[in-house]
């Protein structure tokens, strides 16, 4: 029986990995492209994001915004060619401050991310001659605003969102943004990828041959025996575990990784309406506690920290609907770089630290507190390089590429970053970003004086 070839080889089968094949495959019309992956596909990372999408992305410069716009392009695309059948939506990010201060922040960040290329900014004070704001509608993503609408007037924000606190002197609701079934996103890439000759191995890459500074075979675990494929190109893919992957390459990709979590807590009194967009709350805040709960509390080492001031960011976005819908709340307050692991654990009181975080933007969330249903947490890892920028393209091994570090904006940066990892792989056409995600960007004096402008939370919410 001949050997087991491939032309090119996806170690990963996040959507990073998923994208590469089916831009691979169906895209660059390369042969024969195999996805390996130990678990199933989209099951480690990938489907324990928000699954939320934005173009609203900080400088310096305009890379990150001309690559997300690109990739929300893409899904757009996908979204009209599959009758969208991963529900595509653009309700928006809507940002809410009660501090004046902070309102005059939105206008200069807003006006010039204008300037690059995000959209148009509509700021509305109050007076007879602003503009009309238009509310984002709860399905669909066509022929609806770009940019952003800076809403100055309090009485404004009640009237569009009265169940948010009366305290909010100012709301920056960003447009081009909105959420997607991940899962059903990986499932169609899958099938379209399948029909161009992907083929899915579940199992393990445990080694990759190097013979003459190039790639030449893989090693694969399966639980029936393991298995010697022969190819020019392997594709570094892994998510969080991207830098043990590319090690087997010899090659140390820049990247470490966070451990996020997010809540799922049941919205069983209808607190927040359906259509509601995603929210965050942009003010530091001291949690609402009790009297007997704020006694427990600071009598012990491990619960005094709950008591102290929280940094501005909490955030969420509802899912589904009725008694049955349910608010899915994350917050960055405490994150460290750490060692990926299967089954990782989360702090037992995240989710009254988010609940009681939303209540500052939400009054009428108190009434779950310490009444919630059972929430749900779950997370994922944020595999990063040190100013928030993702890896793709070639790496110092002949046939060696990756695509990685996409941090918390993996589903939103999945096609971009695919259609780009296979433009590297086919000797395509690039786009004009491209340089500046490739490992040899760190060589280039020219990014050295970037990244004293870049930090590990540039773009992050």
């Amino acid at each position: 029986m001949s050997p087991a070839t491939a032309d090119v080889l996806v170690c990963g089968a996040g959507i990073c990995g998923i994208s590469s094949a089916y831009h691979l495959a169906v895209k660059q019309g390369i042969g024969r492209v195999i996805l390996v992956d130990e678990r199933a596909p989209m099951s480690f990372t990938s489907d324990k994001s928000t699954e939320c999408y934005r173009n609203w992305w900080p400088g310096p410069g305009d890379t990150m915004l001309r690559f997300m716009n690109r990739s929300i392009d893409l899904l757009e695309e996908l979204a009209l060619e599959s009758h969208n059948y991963f529900n595509l939506n653009r309700r928006g990010y809507v940002f809410l401050t009660a501090d004046p201060r902070r309102a005059e922040a939105y206008e200069r960040s807003a006006a010039e991310l204008s300037r690059l290329g995000v959209g148009p900014l509509r700021v509305h004070r109050g007076k007879f001659c602003d503009p009309v704001y238009t509310p984002s509608p709860a399905e669909g993503f066509l022929n609806l605003p770009t940019g952003a609408d800076l809403v100055l007037d309090p009485a404004l924000i009640q009237r569009t969102f009265p169940f948010v606190s009366q305290r909010a002197v100012a709301m920056l609701h960003i447009r081009r943004c909105g959420w997607l079934s991940a899962q059903q996103l990986g499932t169609y890439l899958l099938a379209q990828a399948a029909a161009s000759n992907v083929e899915l191995i579940r199992g393990r890459v445990a080694g990759v041959e190097v013979k003459g500074g190039r790639v030449r075979s893989a090693i694969i675990e399966t639980p029936s025996g393991s298995q010697r494929i022969h190819t020019d190109v392997f594709v570094v893919a892994a998510g969080p575990f991207a830098k043990q992957c590319a090690s087997m390459v010899g090659v140390d990709l820049p990247v470490y990784n966070e451990l996020h979590a997010k809540v799922a807590i049941q919205d069983y009194l209808g607190v927040v309406p359906y259509g509601t967009p995603l929210m965050l709350w942009d003010d530091p805040v001291l949690l609402q506690w009790n009297e007997d709960e704020r006694n427990e509390l600071v009598g012990s080492q491990n619960t005094h920290w709950l008591l102290e001031a929280f940094p501005p960011g909490v955030h969420f976005r509802p899912e589904g609907k009725g008694q049955n819908g349910f608010l899915l709340g994350l917050w960055t307050y405490d994150v460290k770089a750490q060692e990926p692991v299967s089954d990782p654990s989360f702090d037992p009181y995240y989710p009254e630290v988010i609940l009681r975080g939303l209540i500052h933007m939400i009054p009428g969330l108190s009434a779950y507190a310490g009444r919630m249903r059972k929430p749900r947490v779950d997370g994922g890892y944020y595999c990063k390089t040190r100013e928030n920028r993702p890896l793709v393209g070639p790496l110092p091994v002949g046939g060696a590429f990756v695509f990685g570090a996409v941090s918390g904006f993996g589903i939103m940066a999945g096609m971009a970053g695919g259609e780009l990892l296979a433009a590297h792989v086919a000797g395509a056409t690039m786009p004009d970003y491209a340089n500046d995600f490739l490992l040899s960007r760190y060589q280039d004096p020219d990014y050295q004086r970037l990244l004293v402008e870049l930090e590990a939370v540039s773009g992050q919410l």
